[in-house]
């Protein structure tokens, strides 16, 4: 229970441990996860350790099974994770996996280097059978072009002979003729080119070549693989007809240029038919291997997949256990290695459990020695925590993480962080569906944790679902308080006015629509409403103004009181410390001064709700004079709240006010000079011991002045620590640093400032309590009014589409603005409140966070 409220209490120990034994039991410590070991060997060069060697050996294999692993999911293959916890590995099976690592990745590097040159090859003779079919389809077509032409020629000879006028003057030339030409006359070079570098490729043979090629192209319909990427492309056939060996080089060189693959492509139909015959059966071959490599490639993935997960959890804690050991110092024999850590004293007995057993484990009949250690340096925080209380102690650790041993703001964030978020956001219906979504999540929460607490936006949500589950509870308590469910009121008691005919005011019974409610014109005051507000506050008129005053009061009470709350904290800080001067000049002050002031401003709010109705409201005072009035020292111009005659009261506030100020210098001024004195004590007796240890041979004088300076010390806070396990609010350095009595009265005067003046800004930015409360109920009302208001106006069959209508852009509306960014907008108010006005009251927030070495830790998957 204690360390909820405060963090664990921490201890510095020593470890020894056998050179044999030293692997086995840094492996039961990882599994513990209780030991934050220190480096020893700060100055040495990480590549100079005794295990640097290891460690490389790890990453290698971590390495292959990565390489692996990237095989595995390229080919779609599910990973095997039982989730059961793999023990480390013993040294000796390093070798052993080395092995199994080693050949799996030639095996599979070598299959894929036969299985891409196989698919080059089959790629090659697939193109190639392509350009065998496209080429005899343009000889096809140029053939048929020819016969065309043959024909059209002979009848214009036969059209000339029966005295026809000859031929036709301006025909157009046809693209055919010039097709044939170089055909008879040229010579041609056949390839492939992907399909997106044919424009660019048609227009560079145009101006290199000057318009003396002929370019004859075909898409290939089907996409073709690429043997390296494994991507598909798209492809065209193309055919490049031209005259002279200088052009051949140009074409040549241009096809290298755009990466387009040549082919030999027999001149005759019989050459072509005989070499398409050849591409086809060798085309079959290439399957059939290809599909065989490809079985064996999968068949040892699938193996590999089944032990994928077990071997990264192997190797991972190998080096791990390795790094560690780097941390660690030899002694002169080198058979002892020697380490220091922080742990929980509350896990001794755990820790040395795990050392016996680590030992046990490895053979050794040397027992692992572990020793406390005293020192003065700052352990670092450890607060154990669950499912449920993370969220709230990582809130308090974004930040700052707690002093060692001070008081923990977290539990008290349980309660107060939901409470404020709902004062703001206080809606019975917004409350329950933000409870309902975050109760699902709760339910879901194992098989929603592969997939929302792995989203990179959603996991935020999902971490915290404990807390947005508690402020829809709390919202749905505030709600109900506010009567307040999607800006409409529930009338479950009754209402308790009896509205009577008011002067001047038009009621609802005489047909009007405006209802001022006034508590001097009802039949029975003293009927209250039985919890919450009563719901005909929500069709008045001066609904406003009232929930103004309500809500901006009930801000300040509550502001005032968590405040108080923290000042109260900061007195268990400085009880534990055993800190009786911070106590006297620092937690005493500090409450007079905000209580005789602010609390007196709580005290005026909830008499004056007590002291004054309907019947005398007339003589009401108004607070914000009272207060103006009595901190200005004037004369009060408003009526009494208490007292007859009116100075009574005036000489209360007067007195109050007095003492308050009075605490300003107490806090200033008193703390410094008396560490002053003390530290002027402290030297004169060093002065003095020195005399003696000079002058007397007898030790025994020395040794009793230490002894008393040593006492003296200890009742000092500026130098107080905790058992030898670090100082309550300071540095172990601190204690030998100089005594520099203008830095501690700047020190002080900034505390003293800071804490006076934060009382009035931050009493004043609890009022964002006040605002938001009403910007969110009038926001939920304006949607509703220009929404719904709207449907439910509508009568008939069009009004019930108009209804559907408007109720889904109502919902959408309501879940997009006042669910998430007005329940996000409250969400950091109430975190400002807690960082700032609440824990700047006790909390130091200057340590640093336990970092045990767990494998639970290390194999935790990491966020990109």
């Amino acid at each position: 229970m204690g360390s909820l409220f405060r963090s664990e209490e921490m201890c510095k120990a020593q470890l020894f441990l056998q050179s044999e034994a030293a692997y086995a039991c840094v492996s039961e410590l990882g599994e513990l996860g209780m030991v934050q070991f220190r480096d020893l060997n700060p100055d040495v060069n990480a590549f100079k350790r005794k295990f640097v060697n290891e460690v490389r050996r790890c990453d290698e294999m971590e390495r292959k099974l990565r390489y692996l692993e990237k095989e595995v999911m390229k080919s779609q293959i599910p990973i095997v994770n039982t989730g059961e916890n793999i023990p480390a590995p013993a040294p000796r099976e390093m070798i052993d996996l080395e092995s199994v690592f080693e050949k799996l990745e030639s095996e599979l590097r070598e299959v894929n280097l036969n299985q891409e040159a196989l698919k080059r090859n089959f790629q090659e003779l697939t193109e190639l059978k392509h350009i065998l079919r496209k080429t005899q389809q343009f000889f096809d077509e140029a053939e048929q072009h020819h016969q065309q032409m043959h024909d059209a020629d002979r009848e214009d000879d036969s059209q000339n002979l029966l005295g026809d006028e000859g031929p036709r003057v301006g025909q157009p030339m046809r693209l055919g003729s010039t097709f044939l030409f170089f055909i008879v006359c040229g010579r041609f070079v056949a390839g492939v080119i992907e399909r997106e570098r044919l424009p660019a490729f048609e227009q560079m043979l145009w101006r290199v070549c000057r318009g003396n090629v002929f370019l004859r192209q075909a898409d290939i319909e089907t996409p073709l693989e690429d043997p390296s990427t494994g991507r598909d492309m798209l492809k065209n056939v193309f055919m490049l007809f031209f005259q002279g060996d200088q052009l051949k080089s140009k074409v040549k060189k241009i096809c290298e240029g755009f990466r387009a693959t040549l082919y030999p492509c027999p001149e005759t139909q019989g050459g072509r038919r005989e070499m398409a015959l050849g591409v086809m059966t060798r085309i079959e071959d290439f399957q059939t291997v290809l599909s065989q490599t490809e079985d064996h490639r999968l068949k040892v993935l699938t193996a590999a997949a089944q032990k994928l997960t077990v071997w990264f959890i192997k190797v991972r804690k190998l080096k791990a256990i390795y790094h560690t050991l780097n941390l660690f110092n030899l002694d002169v024999t080198n058979k002892c290695l020697i380490a220091e850590c922080w742990c929980p004293v509350a896990n001794l007995e755990d820790i040395q459990i795990a050392l016996r057993r680590g030992t046990e484990r490895s053979g050794s009949t040397v027992p692992s020695i572990l020793n406390k250690v005293h020192t003065n340096e700052v352990p670092p925080t450890y607060n154990k925590t669950n499912k449920f209380t993370s969220v709230f102690q990582a809130i308090v650790d974004s930040y700052g993480v707690s002093t060692y041993r001070e008081v923990n703001p977290a539990p008290y964030a349980i309660i107060t962080f939901p409470f404020l978020f709902s004062v703001m956001f206080g809606d019975l219906g917004h409350g329950a569906l933000m409870a309902m979504f975050a109760l699902w999540m709760i339910i879901k929460e194992r098989s929603l944790t592969n997939t929302l607490g792995k989203n990179e936006m959603f996991a935020p949500i999902y971490g915290g679902r404990y807390i947005i589950f508690l402020m829809g509870l709390f919202s749905m308590y505030s709600g109900f308080i506010y009567n307040d469910i999607f800006s409409k009121s529930m009338n479950i008691f009754g209402s308790s006015w009896r509205v009577s005919s008011q002067p001047g005011v038009v009621t609802a019974a005489e047909n009007g629509y405006t209802l001022a409610l006034d508590p001097v014109y009802t039949f029975n005051s003293s009927d209250i409403y039985p919890f919450g507000l009563d719901p005909i506050w929500q069709v008045a008129e001066n609904k406003l103004n009232f929930l103004n005053s309500f809500k901006m009061k009930l801000s300040v009470v509550i502001g005032i009181s968590q405040m108080t709350f923290g000042v109260l904290l900061s007195f268990l800080n400085h009880s534990y410390f055993k800190s009786n001067l911070n106590i006297f000049c620092e937690f005493i002050p500090s409450m007079i001064f905000l209580l005789f002031i602010f609390g007196y401003l709580v005290f005026m709010i909830i008499a004056k709700w007590i002291l004054f109705d309907a019947s005398n409201s007339s003589v009401a005072p108004t607070l914000i004079i009272t207060l103006i009035d009595m901190v200005m020292l004037q004369p009060m111009s408003s009526d009494p709240l208490y007292g007859e005659p009116q100075g009574i009261q005036q000489t209360i506030q007067m007195a109050l006010v007095l003492i308050a100020v009075m605490c300003v210098p107490w806090m200033l001024f008193i703390k410094p000079f008396i560490l002053k004195r003390r530290n002027d004590k402290k030297v004169a007796r060093d002065r003095h011991v020195r005399k003696l240890g000079n002058g007397i041979s007898d030790e025994n004088a020395a040794i009793v002045d230490f002894d008393e300076l040593r006492q003296e010390s200890d009742t000092d806070p500026a130098v107080k620590h905790n058992n030898g396990h670090g100082p309550g609010h300071g540095h172990a350095k601190e204690e030998e640093e100089e005594f520099e009595f203008g830095e501690v009265f700047v020190h002080q005067a900034i505390h003293t400032i800071e804490f006076c003046l934060g009382c009035i800004s931050h009493t004043a930015s609890y009022l964002r309590l006040w605002a938001l409360s009403l910007a969110h109920a009038e926001l939920s009302e304006v949607l509703w009014t220009m929404l719904m208001g709207i449907g439910l106006s509508s009568e008939g069959y069009v009004g019930g589409a108009v209804i559907f209508a408007t109720f889904a852009v109502w919902a959408v509306l309501t879940i997009g603005i006042l669910l998430l960014m007005e329940g996000l907008s409250a969400f950091l108010h109430t975190l400002r409140l807690h960082w700032v006005e609440f824990q700047s009251k006790f909390f130091m927030g200057e340590g640093y966070a336990f970092l045990p070495f767990s494998f639970k830790l290390i194999l935790e998957p990491k966020e990109e």
